[in-house]
């Protein structure tokens, strides 16, 4: 059974949107795939755009998605980011890019829904 963890994360103050993706992308995500490897089978990222308003005051910048295979691989990812050298270095960049204190992580209990065939668009006469 896999396991999904969604984390939610605003970047920190002062940074713009762009310089937090560009950061993220090519620095946190390339730790995230090195500390990951051998326990997660897949790791998203979600940037986002509010719609509709500007970004100032926005709640979240981006939702991160890990899968894991199982409960006992998820629980062994945990135990090696502990070890200092790997934890260091995800705390040495976690402040450069996210404000610590909106930083949430929920395991996910997916439920779907059956939805009929989308209907092609009624075309004008």
């Amino acid at each position: 059974m896999t396991i999904t963890l969604l984390s939610i994360f605003r970047r920190r103050e002062g940074m713009s949107h762009e310089e937090f993706v560009q950061h993220y992308e090519t620095v946190h995500a390339r730790i995230g795939e090195k500390v990951m490897s051998g326990y997660a089978t897949r790791y998203v990222r979600r940037f986002l755009t509010p719609f509709g308003r500007d970004d100032d005051g926005a709640e979240a910048d981006v939702v991160m998605e890990m899968d894991f295979p199982d409960e006992g691989t998820m629980e062994a990812f945990f135990a090696s980011v502990q070890d200092p050298e790997i934890a260091a270095m995800i705390a040495e960049d976690e402040p450069r890019l996210f404000d610590s204190a909106s930083m949430r992580t929920y395991r996910i209990d997916e439920r779907e829904s059956e939805l009929p065939p989308v209907l092609p668009p009624a075309h004008p006469s």
